[in-house]
C-alpha cells in the first residue's frame, strides 16, 4: 500500500556527495538514541516489502469494494420495476400476496416474507427452489395493493442482495473463484491494518518544519517529495477507516474469522437467537442468525409454509409482532413443524431496529422476545461493524464514506508505487527501482524492545494465520536474497 522513503531526508534532489579531502576525520555515525530511532528502520523495511508485494491485492480489494459501495443505489435504479409499486389506498392481505407468489412457483418453498413497509414498496416473498444454491433464493415481488406479481429476481443473503449487488459482492469477496478465491481477500484484510499503522508511524515520525505538513500535502513540492506528501497526508486521514475495514473484514474470513469467532464465544459474545421451538413439538428453531460471511450471513433459511394443526396465518402473526413493539421493516419466517413464526426487524441503519419475536402459530401468543439491546456487547459491536463494512449502518452516508475510503486506498497505492519508481538510483537506468532499507536493522534494536516485538508478531501471526505465513515467507525470501548477495560479493572479491 504505502512505500515510504528508506532514507530519512532523501526527499531532496540527488546531489553528488562531497569529496573527502586528505586528513578529514570520519564523522561519527549517528546513534539511535531513542526506541523509535532503533525501530524505525525495521518498520521501514516491513512497510516497503508489504507495500510492494501485498499492494496488488489491496488494489483489487479497493477497486471491487468501490464498485460494491455504489451498488446499493444502482440496485434501486436498475430494479425499480420490481422494488417499487404504484401507490394506492387499497391494501391486499399479506396471505393473498404470499399465495400469489406460490401460484407463480408451485414447486417453491416460502422461507421468508418482507412485507411492504412503504406505500410504494413491493412485498418480497423469498422462496427456495429445487435448484437453489446455498444462501440464495428466488425473490418474487408482489404489489401490496393488488397482489399482482411485479417481477422476480435471484436474492442472496439476509440483506436481500439482488443480482447486480450479488455479483459485485462475490467479486469483492472471492473474485468469483469460490472458496479458494477468499484467500486473496483475507490476505488483503490481514495486511491492511499492518501497512496502515506502519505507514502512520512513519509519517508521524518524520522530521518536518511545519505542523501543517503533517495533515496536508506540502504546497509547492515537486517530484518525489510531492508524491510522498500526498501519500502520507491522505494515509493519515484514512488510517482509522482502513483499520476498521480490516478488522470487520477479518470477522467473516475463513481462517482468522474462525479464531475471532472462537474468542468471541469464549467471552460470551455469541449472537443470541430467539427461541421458536413449540413446547409440544419436536426440537426446531428458526431465527435471525448472526453474520457469518459477507452477504451470506444469517441467511433467509427457514421453514416452508405448511404447518400441521391450527395456523393463525401470516397476517395475524405480523399483527402480534407489531403489538409486541416491532415497528418498521420486518421479515416474517413461516413456521416449520414444531416451530413458531419468527418475526424480526431488518432495519440495520443506526439506531438499529433488530428486535425479534416468536409467535405461536396456533394461538397467536408471543412465545419469546429478543431485543437487540439485550445482545452481549461484543455481539452488538460485531453486528454494527459488519453492517457498516457493508454500507448499511448509516445508509447513503455510509456508502459514500466506503467509496471515499476505497478511492483513498487506490490513490495511496498508486502514489506508493510512484515513489518506488521515482527513487530509482539514476535516471540512466530506466528499469531500476527504489531499494528497501538495508538489511540488519533488527540488530540495532535493543533486546528489551526486540523480544516483545517478536512475541507480539508471533501471537498476531498465530491469530491471523495468513498474515503470519506471509510474514515468515517475506523473512525467508529476504534471507535468501541476502545470502545470494553475499555469495556474489565473495565471488567478485575472489576474482579480483
Amino acid at each position: 500500500m504505502a512505500i515510504d522513503d528508506p532514507v530519512q531526508g532523501a526527499d531532496s534532489p540527488r546531489t553528488k556527495p562531497p569529496t573527502k579531502k586528505p586528513g578529514d576525520k570520519k564523522p561519527p555515525a549517528p546513534a539511535n538514541t531513542t526506541t523509535w530511532g532503533a525501530v524505525r528502520p525495521l518498520v521501514l523495511r516491513l512497510h516497503f516489502y508489504a507495500g510492494l508485494l501485498i499492494a496488488p491485492l489491496l488494489l483489487i480489494a479497493a477497486t471491487t469494494g468501490l464498485l460494491y459501495s455504489l451498488s446499493y443505489q444502482a440496485e434501486k435504479i436498475v430494479y425499480r420495476q420490481e422494488l417499487r409499486s404504484p401507490d394506492s389506498d387499497r391494501t391486499a392481505m399479506l396471505t393473498d400476496q404470499v399465495e400469489a407468489a406460490r401460484a407463480e412457483h408451485p414447486d417453491g418453498k416460502v422461507t421468508a416474507v418482507w412485507p411492504s413497509s412503504e406505500d410504494e414498496e413491493s412485498t418480497r416473498v423469498l422462496m427456495t427452489m429445487p435448484d437453489s444454491e446455498e444462501s440464495k433464493s428466488l425473490a418474487v415481488f408482489v404489489d401490496p395493493h393488488t397482489a399482482q406479481i411485479r417481477g422476480e429476481l435471484d436474492s442472496y443473503g439476509s440483506s436481500g442482495a439482488l443480482p447486480l449487488r450479488t455479483w459485485l459482492s462475490e467479486l469483492h469477496r472471492h473474485l468469483h473463484l469460490g472458496e479458494p478465491g477468499r484467500v486473496y481477500s483475507e490476505l488483503a484484510a490481514s495486511w491492511l491494518w499492518v501497512v496502515a499503522l506502519g505507514g502512520l508511524l512513519l509519517w508521524i515520525g518524520r522530521r518536518r518544519t511545519s505542523k501543517r505538513a503533517l495533515i496536508r500535502p506540502e504546497p509547492g513540492a515537486t517530484g518525489r517529495r510531492r508524491t510522498l506528501t500526498r501519500h502520507g497526508s491522505l494515509g493519515l486521514w484514512a488510517a482509522t477507516g482502513f483499520v476498521l475495514l480490516s478488522a470487520t473484514g477479518l470477522t467473516w474470513s475463513t481462517y482468522a474469522g474462525a479464531n475471532i469467532g472462537a474468542v468471541q464465544d469464549q467471552l460470551g459474545g455469541a449472537t443470541p437467537v430467539v427461541s421458536a421451538t413449540l413446547k409440544s413439538g419436536d426440537d426446531a428453531a428458526a431465527g435471525a442468525g448472526g453474520h457469518e460471511e459477507h452477504e451470506g450471513h444469517g441467511g433467509d433459511s427457514g421453514a416452508g409454509g405448511d404447518h400441521e394443526g391450527m395456523d393463525i396465518g401470516i397476517d395475524n402473526a405480523l399483527t402480534a409482532a407489531r403489538q409486541a413493539g416491532l415497528d418498521g421493516p420486518v421479515v416474517v419466517k413461516p413456521p416449520a413443524d414444531g416451530a413458531a413464526y419468527v418475526v424480526a426487524q431488518r432495519d440495520s441503519q443506526f439506531p438499529v431496529r433488530l428486535d425479534s419475536v416468536a409467535v405461536d402459530p396456533g394461538t397467536g401468543l408471543v412465545l419469546d422476545e429478543l431485543r437487540f439491546a439485550d445482545y452481549p456487547l461484543l455481539a452488538q459491536l460485531t453486528r454494527i461493524g459488519i453492517d457498516a463494512h457493508m454500507g448499511l449502518t448509516f445508509g447513503l452516508v455510509n456508502q459514500l464514506l466506503l467509496a471515499a475510503l476505497a478511492l483513498s486506498l487506490i490513490l495511496i497505492i498508486v502514489w506508493g508505487y510512484r515513489m518506488w519508481w521515482q527513487r530509482r538510483p539514476t535516471q540512466d537506468r530506466k528499469l531500476s527501482a527504489g531499494k528497501p532499507m538495508a538489511r540488519g536493522a533488527w540488530r540495532k534494536v535493543p533486546l528489551s524492545v526486540l523480544l516483545p516485538l517478536i512475541a507480539v508478531a508471533a501471537l498476531v501471526g498465530w491469530f491471523v494465520p495468513l498474515l503470519g505465513i506471509t510474514l515468515v515467507a517475506f523473512l525467508v525470501l529476504d534471507m535468501a536474497l541476502g545470502a545470494v548477495t553475499r555469495a556474489r560479493a565473495r565471488a567478485a572479491k575472489a576474482g579480483t
